[in-house]
């Protein structure tokens, strides 16, 4: 008796307790679902000890968070009318009764800075203390803003008369639900009712917006993909069986499963992000097959010979370990990410090869206790094995297989050829905000932003002057002049924010508020304008936003575009460039940083780490091929079929211009580690089938090809369109890992039933030596019991 002659009658035996059991374990995992919490952060994909998030984290504790600016933007001329005007003014003060907001900054704050010959100081007086009735007093302000106050130029206004409002939310709130409840029940619904009562299209974007709406699109598509998934896989599997009961059977399996996916999420404590969402619609698409096998082997075994005790314990004995090989294999693929130093990667990775091998166990023991309750299938539900048409597939495959060798050798070095040319052609890139729904409204207000005002991502450029009050020394001001006019040259990048905007007001409001002196002062000059500054009150928000309470720390801060790695590497290495030729390393320590950065620096990272991780995968593939046959031949001939889709599926993205980012980077691994699972099936049935006729290789090669090419033709379309279902999303990311997979996972399955055999038999001579045979561990793939 083998070990899995003896789990299968334990099962069987105890189907009474394992159910009892099985229900327990997802009560208790249900409980664990209120623990679920979702990530109000952007993904960080870099170790916490990266030279770049310690740059951040540094610049953070300095200055606090930077993203907590929402922005309202305005292109309507009819907005100064006397009407709109006020009314657009009082909008910007309601907020300012939230506990959310720390301040608010819009044309009704704007102060003018005078100089106080008497008293040498400057003060602050109000643009206008009361809004004019008039258009012409409104016009009036208008003037004065747009031609005599170049200080708020870009803050406020553009030169094309577009307004725009800062709200600058507390930063304690910033990655809290309490952002979320703001932007989603206080500032949508007023904003709205603001549009409707005064018919003015207002823009809402910055980061906290954007991640607020980003995390509620990821948690409504959640549900869609399993519903979804759900559904195709249903439709598709009831296509095939033609069974009701079969088909209920196996979306509880995957119901179960996917309770389970959420309770882990929830006992490990892991948010939801964009990748831990693909879990539970991803368990569902591979928890699938697994029932296709099992089922499938237990019709088979049942219109065989109709004892149905002996058919269930075949199931688990035969069926049970391959599939338990196919499923530690799929898991060792996306185990792989648990090596990367990436947390998010990391939580995916443990969350779907836990996933994986759990919803595994719960096929093996539902599907075979189920069965075991329920009466023989009738002939209707076995008319689904002797498809017509399903045979014409299987026997096209061993015709082409038999005489058409050399064409699929020529047809597969083609591919190869084509392939390279196209992994030549893939591109690199990054973005925060690259894979956003195109189609929602903020995506579209980001473009707005982008093409009014330069951008919403923040750029920071942090510089440490190495001693108190060493940031308003002139020569230190005029160096970072030199670094916001080199800001200015890249058009991706929005009009510099500094203490140099400050100093130059400063100036300006000396020489009696004239517009040509908003400059820095000159070494004559800056004696009496920082005497004047000394002695103003100190109650601006503005000051302590670009310079620390020692003086010794400043802030440059600009606002990117939606652009590529490849792109803010050439405007990093230019900024270094201005960097290394003003700032001496022994008196500055200037550095890059802010989020997006850091999120583009993660996607070259993840590059570097994507070749170790699929490396691993193909290693440990390896490494248990070489435990299956002691052949280096056979890890060959096992390999070449999995790596040939994945060279594939390279090219298409070369050619069709789908880039390397966070979010394809994936396709490689996940399709590697499941379409390896066709190649364990078809070389576990081969073993088998060597017993059988006495170590021949050829009818060996064709009995393997006809029994598992049902299911594995089963499987892959179940898989292709299960993953097809990602290509509903509205994230450009999910829509790309979705396709690509599908295309993978397919190509795969002809790989696996056209090469593989091929291969097989063209090596013939090479791996049909009898001693290596007899070494092989037939243990662990039993023969049939007809051939003991």
């Amino acid at each position: 008796m083998t070990f899995w002659t003896k789990i299968a009658g334990f099962i069987l035996r105890n189907r009474y307790f394992v159910l009892i059991l099985i229900t327990v374990i997802t009560g208790l995992l249900l409980s664990q679902t209120k623990h679920m919490r979702f990530s109000y952060t952007e993904a960080n994909l870099l170790p916490t000890d990266h030279k770049a998030n310690v740059e951040y984290d540094n610049f953070l504790k300095i200055f606090g968070e930077e993203g907590n600016l929402i922005i309202l933007g305005v292109k309507d001329s009819t907005v100064f009318s006397p009407h709109k005007f006020k009314k657009w003014n009082l909008l910007t003060k309601s907020f300012e009764k939230s506990a959310q907001v720390d301040f608010t900054l819009s044309i009704s704050d704007v102060k003018k800075l005078k100089a106080n010959r008497t008293q040498r100081k400057f003060e602050i007086e109000p643009l206008f203390n009361e809004t004019p009735n008039t258009t012409e007093g409104i016009s009036n302000i208008k003037k004065q803003l747009f031609e005599k106050l170049p200080f708020y130029e870009n803050l406020l206004y553009n030169k094309k008369g577009v307004l725009q409002t800062a709200i600058y939310l507390r930063k304690d709130i910033i990655n809290t639900p309490e952002r979320a409840d703001f932007i989603i029940d206080v500032l949508i619904p007023t904003i709205e009712e603001f549009e409707k009562q005064n018919d003015i299209d207002i823009r809402i974007s910055g980061m906290p917006y954007i991640r607020t709406l980003n995390s509620l699109n990821i948690t409504q598509e959640m549900g869609i993909f399993v519903v979804g998934a759900l559904l195709i896989t249903a439709i598709i599997f009831f296509f095939f069986f033609r069974s009701f009961r079969a088909t209920f059977i196996t979306l509880l399996v995957v119901g179960i499963g996917v309770v389970w996916a959420f309770g882990f999420i929830g006992w490990f404590r892991y948010e939801i992000t964009v990748l831990s969402a693909l879990i539970p619609p991803l368990i569902i698409v591979i928890g699938v097959p697994n029932a296709v096998f099992l089922i499938n082997k237990y019709q088979q075994e049942v219109k065989k010979h109709g004892n149905q005790a002996k058919s269930l314990q075949r199931v688990i004995s035969k069926i049970g370990n391959a599939t338990l090989m196919t499923n530690i294999t799929t898991a060792s693929g996306f185990a792989t990410f648990v090596f990367v130093k990436s947390q998010l990667l990391r939580e995916f990775g443990i969350l779907a090869s836990v996933n994986i091998i759990s919803i595994f166990i719960l096929a093996l023991l539902i599907i075979p206790i189920i069965y075991s309750f329920m009466p023989l299938p009738e002939k209707k539900h076995l008319n689904h094995l002797e498809k017509r048409w399903m045979e014409n597939v299987v026997n096209w495959m061993e015709r082409t297989v038999k005489r058409d060798r050399i064409g699929i050798y020529i047809t597969t070095v083609i591919v190869i050829i084509l392939g390279i040319v196209g992994l030549y052609k893939i591109r690199v890139s990054g973005s925060l905000i690259e894979d956003m729904p195109r189609g929602k409204q903020f995506y579209k207000d980001i473009k707005f932003f982008e093409n009014e005002f330069g951008g919403i991502m923040p750029l920071e450029i942090l510089i440490d002057t190495k001693k108190e009050k060493g940031v308003m020394k002139l020569s230190t001001l005029k160096k970072i002049e030199k670094l916001n006019e080199t800001i200015e040259t890249f058009p991706e990048l929005s009009k510099p924010i500094s203490i140099n905007n400050l100093v130059k007001y400063s100036k300006q409001a000396y020489y009696n508020g004239n517009p040509k002196y908003y400059q820095l002062p000159t070494s004559q000059e800056k004696a009496y304008i920082l005497s004047y500054t000394k002695n103003s009150a100190k109650n601006s928000n503005m000051l302590n936003n670009f310079v620390d309470s020692t003086g010794r720390y400043a802030r440059i801060t600009t606002f990117m575009k939606d652009i590529g790695t490849d792109k803010m590497d050439i405007i990093q290495e230019r900024l270094n460039a201005v960097i290394k030729k003003n700032f001496s390393n022994d008196r500055f320590n200037v550095s890059l940083t802010g989020k997006a950065l850091v999120f583009l620096k993660g996607t070259n990272y993840l590059i570097k780490n994507l070749v170790i991780s699929l490396s691993l995968a193909i290693l440990l593939i390896s490494i248990f091929m070489a435990w299956m046959f002691r052949s280096p031949q056979m890890i060959l001939i096992s390999l070449i079929p999995n790596m040939l889709p994945l060279l594939i599926t390279a090219g298409l993205m070369g050619f069709f211009d789908i880039p390397i980012k966070p979010s394809t980077i994936l396709v490689f691994s996940i399709a590697f580690g499941i379409s390896v699972d066709d190649t364990i099936h078809f070389l576990a049935k081969y073993r088998q089938e060597l017993l059988s006729n006495n170590w021949k290789i050829k009818p060996a090669v064709y009995a393997a090809l006809k029994e598992t090419g049902v299911s594995m033709f089963y499987t892959s379309i179940v898989l292709f369109f299960g993953f097809l279902v990602f290509t509903i999303s509205s994230f450009g990311g999910t829509i790309a890992l979705g396709g690509l997979v599908s295309v993978t996972l397919l190509l795969a399955m002809v790989s696996n039933l056209l090469l593989l055999p091929s291969l097989l038999l063209s090596f013939e001579k090479k791996i049909a030596n009898k001693k290596v045979l007899k070494e092989t561990k037939f243990k662990i793939f039993p023969p049939k019991d007809d051939d003991k």
